[in-house]
Parts: structure tokens; sequence; C-alpha cells
């Protein structure tokens, strides 16, 4: 008996439904509060201080489609801010130099934590937790546990532009996010890497028999997420301006929040780059449309908490849906022909 394939409808609704309820919230919270909300200074806002939040979810997003979680990024956030902020202010670097460091640092540390999860055999989040742990000690040692202030001639200017400057009247941390957003849909979408990447998470011993080298493929994706990692970082060091030990933590929830909740939308059942920033403009929205209207501080980790399982729920429920449906099971085959086969294995998955 052949899989019953969803009808157009709860196509559109599982695609499009988190788009639908930003747009609802916009609405709603444009009628509630018509002298705060529908503004420019809110929509600078949500696009200013949600571009880093927005950037840690697509570094969180790719180990994901692999199957794996990497639960260092908000300890790697904090590591990277912190040396980039070091670099220049104690050492003198120039910011350049620095930034490119930093970056190259991160997909260092993405890489180790790739061999230590497929060659070591340790689960992702048990690896990731324990050289998150490591990272969060080294910036300890950085810092001396105190903050890195600049001195009376501050930052370059050239630095903080990174985050401060707009374009085309809007905030460039915006369009990061796009681009990075981006490159990744075209990666994961478009490329043979990517749709390895994805034949990975959804079925690695299949992977294997057609000669997909899944541990490669895993460590390119904790590659992907260290360097993304350390880009993130650079633009909270040009945001805060202050080396703060303890600052990354607070991004790591959010992350994966957008992370889980964006594979419930665009592509329903499977981590995506753009389902991540829909997703991320979803919380933004709700996030400020409660602040404005007075909620208390323990209203963020509440939402936050509180959509995340959420988030992970509906991913369960859409990853299974998509499964009974049989909609993506022989695009997600490793023999078809949208996920190419490496050169030299066998076609139609034989072993």
């Amino acid at each position: 008996m052949t899989a019953r394939r969803p009808g157009p409808g709860g196509h559109l609704v599982g695609a499009y439904g988190l788009p639908a309820l930003t747009v609802l919230l916009v609405l709603v919270f444009s009628l509630a509060l018509p002298r705060t909300f529908p503004t420019l200074d809110t929509v600078d806002s949500i696009l200013s201080t949600q571009s880093i939040p927005a950037v840690l979810a697509l570094a969180a997003m790719v180990p994901i489609v692999t199957g794996a979680f990497d639960l260092s990024i908000g300890y790697g956030l904090g590591l990277a801010h912190v040396m980039v902020l070091q670099l220049i202010v104690e050492e003198g670097w120039p910011w350049p130099l620095a930034c490119v460091v930093v970056v190259v640092g991160g997909g260092i540390v993405g890489v180790l934590n790739g061999v230590v999860v497929e060659f070591g055999r340790i689960d992702s989040f048990i690896a990731t937790l324990g050289t998150g742990s490591m990272m969060y000690a080294v910036t300890g040692w950085v810092t001396d546990g105190g903050r890195i202030v600049p001195g009376p001639q501050g930052l370059p200017d050239a630095f903080t532009d990174l985050y401060d400057s707009k374009f085309l009247g809007l905030p460039v941390p915006a369009f990061y996010v796009l681009a990075l957003a981006a490159v990744l849909w075209l990666v994961l979408e478009r490329l043979p890497l990517g749709r390895y990447l994805y034949v990975v998470g959804s079925n690695p011993r299949a992977a294997e028999l057609v000669g997909i080298p899944t541990r490669t493929c895993t460590v390119y994706a904790f590659t992907a997420s260290g360097l993304i990692v350390g880009f993130a970082g650079v633009l909270l060091a040009a945001q805060q301006q202050i080396g703060n030990p303890s600052v990354g933590l607070d991004y790591l929830l959010p992350a994966f929040v957008g992370a889980l909740l964006g594979s419930t939308a665009i592509k329903p059942g499977r981590p995506n780059a753009l389902g991540t920033v829909v997703a991320v403009a979803v919380l933004a929205v709700g996030l400020t449309g409660i602040g404005q209207m007075g909620a208390d501080f323990w209203t963020v980790p509440l939402f936050y908490g509180g959509t995340l399982l959420i988030a992970v729920g509906l991913a369960g429920y859409a990853a299974r849906r998509r499964l009974r449906s049989g909609v993506g099971a022989s695009r997600d085959a490793p023999g078809s022909s949208e996920y190419p086969q490496p050169p030299g294995s066998p076609k139609g998955g034989g072993p």
C-alpha cells in the first residue's frame, strides 16, 4: 500500500505557517501598541539586536542537519569575542588581522569538536558540553575573571562600524544574516555536499553503504559551525565593545530555539537556513512586543524555554509526518537523483 501524500493545503500550512505567524504577530502588536511597535525605531532595533542570535542560530543549525548538536556554541561565542578584544586592546593587533585569526580559530575548534564526536565516538551532547566547558575555562584564563575595557582612545571606528553602520537605511548586521543564510541555503539545497549532510542526518548507515564519508561530513558540519561562531564573536565584540567572559552563555538557548523551530518552516521536518531566519524573526517580534507591553524580566527565559519545548515537539512531529507521508523519502534516499552518489559508488543505493 502506497503512503498517502498530504494535500497541497497541508503542505502550505506546514511550510509557511511560521511566516504567517510572524505577520499575524506584527499585526496584533501594531494594533495593541500603535505608538511604539509599528515604527522604524522598532524595525531597526529588531534587525540590529537579533542579528547575533540569528547568526548563532544558523551556526547551531548546521550540525543538526547531520543529527548532531553543538552545545559549545555559547561558550565559543564568549571566547571569540573576548579574544578579538584581547588581541586588539591588549596585544595591539590590527583589527582586521584579529578578526581573521578569531574566525579561523573558531573553525579549528569546530574541527576538534567534529573529531571528538566522530572519531572519538562520543555523543555530541557530552562531547561539545565538555569542549565548551574547556573554552569557558580558557575565557576565564584570558580575562582573569574580569572584563577587557578599551583605553581612552576606544576601539577603531572601522571595527565598531562592523555592527553600528547602516546600508540602504538598514542596520548592516541584518545583511550579514541574509548573506550567511543565502550561502547556507545554496550549500545545503543546491550542492552535493549539502545533500550528503542531509543523508547523513536522516540515515547514516545507508549513507555509509553507498560510500558517503559520514565522519568527514560531520566534521565539515562542525567546522562550518565553528567558523560561523567565530564570526558571531567578532560581531558581538563590535557591539559590546567590552570583553565580558560570561556573556556568550546568554545566547545558547535562543540559538537552539531558532534552529529547532526553523526546522518546522519552509522545509518542514528538516533543518534549513531560511526556516531558521524565519524562526528568529518570530522570536524577535514576540519578544519585542511583550517587552513593549511591560512584561517582567523573567518572561524572557520563560518565553524561550516554552518555545524550545514547542519547537522540539513540532520538529519531531514534522519529521514523523514527513516519513509517514512518504514526502521526501525518495528525495532523501542516497540513491536518488537529487542526492548524487559519490564518484565510483554503486547507483540505486545498493551495497
